[in-house]
């Protein structure tokens, strides 16, 4: 008998440890993050970025590693050093590494070169503004890159001086005499991206855009997303010209919509040649590998599509043609085929990121992969080799080997797999219901870690930011799905219409109905998930969004009654306000229908304030301080109404974060009182 206890007991604490665990903030804030790949001419290699966060962000590890895609060696280490290295590029003989860092004795990040077969990385450009971006010449003898150069300047000798001047002033003032004058987090000063050529050897590189008529107008810039402008240059094949994308009409865009062309210009210099025109926008020039034709993706951006797909065009003597004009599917990453027969691209359908292939010339789209579960992004290709990296809700980025034919993927690395393993956790599972409008609506589906379908969970609603854009099956860091279900609710992410990969007319038909309709869909779609379900409470609902989705959040304040209670961050409270202070203007016309002072229509039939007379859902309220494309105004407005209401509300601002809540300890102090105001009140 004893020894049979004995037994039983050494079953059951095996059992305890091998038992999973809810995710904590800790595993999702510290769980490796890859960067996308660069793949090397020959095939045989790939490199990753891998940052190892810490809560500290000065303990932030961040390397390069290199990737055998034979299989044949392990995944090893390339660089060990304090700083971060970016914009990774193997040289033409795949022997070497450019990359951008700002190391020891560096003001600020330059170009370096990493032989792959030992050695230091050695630094080949010295300039006072910096260097970001390496793309290697096809002879592999120079090297492009970018810097943001201050208007007027010709030289480095001429920036330095800018530099100095502006450090030495005594007063502190910006000035403006056109628009846009901030985005995102920053303020916007007189510094534009230019190209630069560096000769290896050399000691200084030439400014291709020094002195050009496209570089001095007022309006020229890259594409920003979040930072400084991105021209994304390529060599032309022969070597002899860079191709990069720019708009020349951004000082526009307080009343009319910019766009971006294609320009061309030579490697010795003079001005750029436009190779587009138009209202429509083209972007990400790329060269196929027999060098007979350039690919670059196309939007409309005319006063009549707020939305519009991105679309694959190819573009010779004759000017542009359209690829993929029949498909509804907007072109995200592409890569050509080694042969230079098809174009390999990355597209959002139902959930996922999914990969799809066309003629080089046209013809039908193919379906390549049929994800089950997770997304693709980060597309490369060399050498008939075909790399992304491959993620999902319960699987952090990897990097993949895609086989086209085979229609599969084998994952290369595992950074994350031992701490991936213990989290109680699983798969979204993806709902489908026809709503009132009779528009075909998806959602996913997250189920609490212990799940027992015979017990009764709160329900969370969850729907996304955007509003273009799409919930999908994918790991995230700043409102981790899983993390959100862990004190024991059901989530419900619904991609409402103006939700992108469901097609051009579903995500266009937000316009001028830009709350009223979405935020009745999701209501459907949590009254159709609890019908289905018998295990979601529909007595115990709440509901919690960002940016767009914070804008729903104060929506649901005065036009919902459902909620027990509601979670803003970064939302819109009022549109004409909003229209005067945030980082954008014209779009905000194009989206209510007209100018802010008509006064009228959406401007304030859809204005989550004209209905403060309703207010009476307790709400928590977030927001950075540095957020210029939701001011914190928007925050201060929500919060006063609901005091005036005597609304049960709480403000949280967070002085150094912008429209996203990044460092870590404030992203920890931010979860755990998002959690704590659901389980207040569910």
């Amino acid at each position: 008998m004893g020894c049979m206890r004995f037994a039983l007991f050494i079953a059951l604490a095996g059992l305890s440890l091998s038992a999973k665990r809810p995710i904590t903030h800790e595993d999702v804030w510290t769980l490796k993050r890859v960067s996308s790949p660069a793949i090397s001419p020959d095939g045989k290699w790939a490199v990753v970025s891998v940052l190892e966060p810490a809560y500290d962000d000065t303990k932030n590890v961040s390397d390069l590693w290199l990737v055998d895609l034979g299989t044949a060696r392990p995944v090893r280490r390339l660089t060990n050093t304090k700083g971060t290295e970016s914009g990774a590029a193997f040289s033409p003989d795949s022997k070497s590494l450019a990359f951008s860092a700002k190391r020891e004795g560096d003001d600020e990040a330059q170009i370096y070169v990493l032989p792959l077969d030992g050695g230091e990385a050695t630094r080949v450009t010295n300039l006072s503004t910096g260097a970001s971006s390496p793309v290697w010449r096809p002879d592999g003898k120079a090297l492009l890159f970018q810097s943001m150069i201050y208007r007027g300047a010709d030289d480095d000798a001429a920036n330095k001086k800018i530099i100095a001047d502006r450090k030495a002033r005594k007063y502190n003032a910006r000035v403006y005499e056109a628009f846009p004058f901030r985005f995102w987090d920053r303020w916007l000063d007189d510094r534009r991206p230019h190209v630069f050529v560096q000769t290896i050897g050399e000691a200084s590189a030439k400014d291709l855009l020094a002195g050009t008529k496209l570089a001095a107008l007022e309006g020229f810039d890259g594409t920003r997303s979040v930072g400084d402008g991105d021209l994304e240059p390529v060599w032309t094949p022969a070597g002899d010209a860079i191709v990069f994308h720019a708009t020349a009409d951004r000082d526009r865009s307080a009343y009319a919509p910019s766009t971006t062309h294609l320009y061309r210009v030579s490697a010795s210099g003079g001005e750029p040649v436009a190779l587009t025109k138009g209202s429509d926008s083209y972007s990400n020039p790329k060269f196929r590998p027999d060098g007979k034709a350039l690919y670059a993706t196309q939007s409309r951006r005319g006063d009549q599509h707020l939305y519009s797909l991105s679309r694959l065009v190819r573009i010779d003597a004759a000017g542009p043609k359209v690829l993929s004009g029949v498909w509804d599917r907007s072109v995200g990453s592409f890569v050509l085929s080694a042969d230079s027969s098809k174009v390999y691209m990355l597209a959002e359908q139902h959930g996922h990121d999914q990969l799809f292939a066309i003629g080089a010339d046209g013809g039908a789209v193919e379906q390549i992969s049929d994800l089950k579960e997770g997304v693709y992004s980060g597309l490369a290709a060399a050498a008939g080799k075909i790399v992304a990296l491959w993620g999902s809700m319960v699987h952090p980025e990897d990097l993949a080997l895609i086989d086209a034919r085979a229609k599969s993927h084998r994952l290369l690395t595992d950074f994350n797999k031992d701490r991936i393993a213990e989290i109680d956790w699983q798969a979204p599972k993806h709902l489908w219901f026809t709503a009132k409008n009779g528009a075909k609506v998806h959602s996913l589906l997250v189920l609490p870690p212990s799940f027992d379908a015979s017990k009764k969970y709160p329900l969370l609603l969850f729907p996304h930011g955007g509003p273009h854009n799409m919930t999908k099956d994918q790991f995230f860091v700043r409102w981790n799905y899983h993390l959100l279900t862990s004190p024991g609710y059901v989530l419900l992410m619904t991609n409402y219409t103006g939700s992108t990969g469901f097609g051009e007319e579903f995500a266009e038909a937000i316009h001028k109905d830009i709350l009223r309709g979405p935020g009745s869909e999701i209501e459907q779609a949590a009254d159709d998930a609890i019908a289905r379900h018998s295990f979601i409470d529909g007595s115990r609902q709440a509901a919690a969004g960002g940016s767009y989705g914070g804008y729903l959040m104060n929506w649901f304040e005065g036009n919902s009654m459902r909620f027990k209670c509601l979670v803003n961050h970064a939302g819109l409270t009022d549109n004409m306000s909003m229209w005067g202070s945030t980082d954008g203007a014209y779009y905000w016309e194009q989206r209510n229908g007209g100018p802010v002072w008509d006064r009228k229509g959406p401007w304030v039939d859809q204005s989550p304030s004209t209905y403060a007379a309703n207010f009476k859902t307790p709400m928590l309220i977030t927001h950075g301080e540095r957020d210029y494309r939701v001011p914190i105004s928007q925050a201060f407005e929500i919060y006063k109404l609901l005091q005036r209401q005597k609304v049960p509300s709480k403000l949280i601002v967070f002085p150094d974060a912008n429209h996203w809540v990044l460092k870590g300890e404030d992203a920890r102090f931010h979860m755990s009182e998002v959690l704590a105001w659901l389980k207040k009140y569910l």
